[in-house]
């Protein structure tokens, strides 16, 4: 596991024409990977779960950028009409123009890169694996609607975890028919005594050790992959 020192950066992300999301970005040093966070639905970058999951990711050496995937204006809209949290070709289409953006950028150019979806943002960031075949090595879903993603789970070529909560039974189902629908590799982790928002003790420290995991194993396979690639 990487100990080294993490850098944190405010940042604004091009990810959509004409607009900037405001973002964070943590850079451990000598990374070997980055993730992309995907909130859900009525969160924002600064989700205690989330800022948890990623300190996580960085002391095991991976990059994390945590995103709004709606900006100020869009945000203060939707609290009133709920709408564009659930509009899932939006925040994919953000979530995959953050992807070319974190391409682009010295920092993360040539890192494997992985997808954190919660609640909502699970079902946007399966639609974006699905868009982005070779640009997505793994996906993990905490408490997530990877149902939401319908017709584009087939296509998902990032190897996928999706993680629920023992005690969260409607989306346990949901959960198990996305993983029935899904043709990569793919795994269901439940929880045990957890509830959708992984508020129980213990609880989310698993998530973050599987998330954790997955996201090694895959991002290590995917340099493997990369470097057999370039061998003449």
């Amino acid at each position: 596991m990487n100990e080294s020192r993490i850098s944190e950066h405010e940042v604004q992300v091009a990810a959509d024409p004409g607009v900037l999301l405001e973002g964070t970005l943590s850079m451990p040093e000598r990374a070997s990977g980055v993730v992309l966070f995907a909130h859900g639905s009525g969160s924002s970058r600064f989700s205690p779960r989330n800022r948890y999951v990623a300190s996580v990711l960085q002391r095991a050496g991976l990059a994390t950028l945590l995103i709004d995937l709606l900006t100020e204006e869009e945000e203060q809209h939707d609290q009133w009409t709920a709408h564009l949290r659930f509009d899932i070709e939006l925040l994919a289409r953000r979530l995959v123009g953050a992807r070319q953006w974190m391409m682009e950028e010295a920092w993360l150019r040539g890192l494997p890169i992985g997808l954190f979806g919660s609640s909502t943002g699970a079902g946007a960031a399966l639609v974006a694996a699905a868009r982005e075949p070779e640009g997505i090595a793994a996906v993990v879903s905490r408490g997530g609607r990877p149902d939401l993603a319908g017709a584009a789970l087939p296509h998902v070529r990032a190897a996928t975890l999706l993680i629920v909560g023992g005690d969260d039974e409607p989306v346990i189902m949901l959960n198990r028919e996305a993983l029935d629908a899904l043709r990569t590799v793919k795994r269901l982790e439940i929880v045990p005594g957890a509830t959708h928002l992984f508020e129980e003790p213990g609880t989310l420290e698993q998530v973050a050790r599987l998330a954790r995991d997955w996201f090694l194993e895959h991002f290590a396979a995917a340099s493997r992959e990369s470097w057999a690639g370039e061998t003449p």
